[in-house]
């Protein structure tokens, strides 16, 4: 899982040739690290469809702002450049993530 922040972001996320999972998370959101390597184990199942980045949210308030993220967990869905679906708070599993992915293909 790559890491991005709001530099890299347009490049990693919305320039990118495949649809990109995104991943905001925070080291004091104990719902995100218990996510946490059900998402990397999905990125590696993933790897060749799907790119799954990471943004650590208290790092990147202005583009957490931006792209109006306000809680933890949140994953947010790219295709084509734009965003076509987005997770939030009590309704992220590790099901749902992985559903969200087959909706991506």
């Amino acid at each position: 899982m790559k890491e991005v922040d709001k530099d890299t972001f347009n490049d990693e996320v919305v320039e990118s040739n495949m649809p990109v999972v995104v991943d905001f998370w925070g080291a004091q959101c104990v719902p995100c690290l218990a996510l946490m390597p059900n998402v990397e184990m999905l990125a590696g199942k993933y790897a060749d469809k799907v790119k799954i980045t990471k943004v650590e949210a208290p790092k990147n308030k202005r583009l957490c702002l931006s792209l109006k993220v306000l809680a933890l967990p949140t994953f947010l869905f790219y295709k084509d450049g734009r965003e076509v679906g987005r997770l939030s708070g009590d309704a992220v599993t590790s099901q749902t993530i992985e559903n969200s992915i087959q909706k991506l293909l």
